[in-house]
């Protein structure tokens, strides 16, 4: 497995860094200086960010994701209302991306199937796009229509439950949802029951089908979730217990089984912290996640045999509130969005050890959420 993996990525890598730039979206909140959604333009070579463009107003866009044919971008929009059943719904864009410019048009805005969408990603070939809705803590299917508009949610899926934490688990809170690499699953992290739901993906009947839970240790709150290209692992970084759980994926079954828990601050750290964002690097070497707090990110290492995580590294992000983080696809370049300080920071990464040295440079823009290279 390991050389197959190795070449396909510096296949990849060779192909995309012949292009020199990549287009760069940056998802915010709209609640003090920013519009909505901007673009820049990274160059490969340098790392270096330009400047950023309004490329389509939205409010609080704090999640965005791309088409596979990277025609079409789709957005939450977190505070605007909609209706779905007759019942309170959040709402998602679409918008149409110009291929010179990088600016998005808008095509039309379907509802989200539940309250405060917070995460979303597109099926793999295009047909359709899940959302995870936080405060209501359901996930969504919503068919993709001709010119890339959205179809109102063809299945709703509502968790029950909840955990122990007093004040964030009284209810479900779904935090996130990805699709397996050939789209057959969805997997879905909610914070306020402690568990990750394996379902079903129907394409044809425009279904999701609950096919199976992984439950975490009591109080971790499971946020996000980022597979490995071997298809065989995936990595979950619980918000509220500062951790990150390695998983192993059976790929004809969908089902998901922790293989080990690591903490993703320093040994001493006393101050309040929670995690956010977690990413695995294209070549599936390294592992990143982003503390809120202790305002970093961990790199780790991982064992090429068990998929299992070493700590390399805890690197200041030099902002407040690393929300969110995103690598280039060649694996180059880590752009990390600092909420509270207004700022994108972009760091190198040290293609033998995975580690993160800070470029030097840092852009300036309105309550940054959400990192996607196009």
């Amino acid at each position: 497995m390991r050389l197959p993996l190795i070449l396909s990525f510096f296949l990849m890598t060779t192909a995309i860094s012949s292009a020199r730039e990549l287009l760069v979206y940056i998802g915010t909140y709209t609640k003090t200086t920013s519009k909505g959604i901007y673009v820049g333009r990274l160059d490969l070579e340098t790392g270096r960010l330009g400047e950023l463009t309004l490329a389509g107003e939205s409010v609080n866009p704090s999640f965005v994701a791309l088409s596979p044919d990277r025609r079409y971008l789709y957005a939450v929009s977190e505070g605007a209302g909609s209706l779905f059943a007759g019942k309170p719904s959040g709402m998602v864009n679409a918008f149409a991306i110009d291929a010179k410019t990088g600016l998005l048009s808008l095509i039309n805005h379907a509802a989200s199937g539940g309250k405060g969408p917070c995460h979303l990603t597109v099926a793999p070939d295009g047909k359709a796009v899940f959302v995870a809705n936080y405060s209501g803590g359901t996930v969504a299917m919503l068919p993709v229509l001709a010119g890339g508009g959205l179809g109102e949610p063809t299945s709703v899926i509502q968790h029950e439950g909840h955990s122990v934490h007093p004040t964030r688990q009284k209810q479900p809170y779904a935090h996130s949802i990805n699709l397996s690499p050939d789209g057959r699953f969805a997997y879905a992290a909610d914070l306020g029951t402690d568990k990750l739901y394996t379902c079903r993906v129907d394409s044809a009947a425009g279904t999701l089908t609950p096919a199976s839970e992984t439950t975490l240790a009591p109080g971790s709150g499971p946020r996000h979730l980022a597979l490995h290209p071997d298809n065989h692992h995936a990595y979950l970084i619980n918000e509220l217990a500062n951790t990150i759980t390695v998983l192993a994926r059976d790929p004809a079954t969908g089902t998901m089984t922790a293989l080990q828990t690591v903490p993703t601050l320093p040994d001493g750290f006393t101050g309040s912290s929670t995690t956010a964002e977690v990413a695995v690097h294209p070549s599936g070497r390294f592992v990143y996640g982003s503390n809120r707090g202790h305002d970093s990110i961990a790199v780790f290492g991982v064992d090429a045999a068990t998929g299992k995580l070493t700590l390399i590294e805890d690197v200041s992000t030099q902002g407040k509130n690393p929300r969110n983080f995103s690598i280039d696809p060649t694996g180059r370049w880590l752009i990390a969005a600092n909420q509270d300080s207004d700022n994108l920071v972009i760091f190198a990464i040290d293609q033998k050890n995975g580690r993160l040295t800070p470029t030097g440079q840092t852009i300036t823009v309105g309550i940054p959420v959400c990192v996607k290279f196009l």
